[in-house]
């Protein structure tokens, strides 16, 4: 009998957080200097293009939120493995509460120090990127589409060649989290243009259902790895 699966695989989590992932992008695009604070390659690829240039000030710029990003992995597995056997928290709720409580405080970063916002954004994605890697058993991200889009394409063939159900599932899960961040990504767009730097405070509605989902759910079991 197969070990039953923490609450924090199931797709409606995995649809919330990725919501967030792909408004966030948008969000720190538009409203915070044109820099991703979810797809990393993207500004190592745009730091290189200014080394290149000579232009060396301007390649930090790039320089502190990958930096950042490589903190909040670090930051998780620290949750992780001092709270993993908490009975009172789960370590998959104090990143979330975590990530919520720098986002508040991101709203309040005046675009003078977007070098700041940038460093603290990238921190909650790598901590949501981390915290929160598979779906239904399966590995996903909710802060980046490439490796999703990667298995949803490869489980669609494995589904036509051979009429498998769950490749069909599998294909329509990673699908449908890709089409989920791409609303997301529109959101932060609209609002981010409408309302400012406080459009990131948005991002807490979709953390704290999936904080509550969890909550709901704290006796459920770890996921395999």
């Amino acid at each position: 009998m197969s070990k039953p699966r923490h609450i924090a695989e199931n797709f409606k989590v995995g649809a919330l957080l990725s919501l967030v992932g792909g408004y966030l992008d948008t969000y720190t695009y538009i409203c915070r200097d044109g820099v991703f604070a979810n797809a990393q390659t993207g500004n190592i690829v745009l730091m290189g293009l200014r080394l290149t240039d000579g232009q060396f000030v301007q390649a930090l710029h790039y320089l502190v939120p990958i930096l950042s990003f490589v903190f909040g992995v670090i930051a998780v597995e620290l949750i992780k493995s001092k709270f993993n056997d908490d009975p009172k928290v789960h370590w998959h709720q104090l990143t979330l509460i975590v990530e919520m409580a720098v986002l508040t405080a991101v709203a309040f970063i005046p675009q003078s120090r977007n070098d700041l916002a940038n460093v603290l954004v990238s921190l909650t994605c790598a901590m949501q990127v981390e915290g929160f890697r598979r779906l239904n058993g399966n590995a996903y991200a909710t802060t980046m589409c490439t490796g999703n889009l990667r298995s949803g394409s490869e489980n669609l063939f494995s589904y036509m060649k051979t009429k498998d159900i769950s490749a069909r599932d599998k294909a329509a899960q990673y699908f449908g989290i890709i089409l989920i961040f791409i609303i997301g990504a529109a959101l932060g767009a609209v609002l981010t243009r409408a309302i400012g730097m406080k459009a990131v405070l948005i991002c807490l509605l979709g953390q704290a259902g999936a904080l509550v989902i969890l909550r709901t759910h704290d006796n459920s079991a770890e996921p395999e790895e």
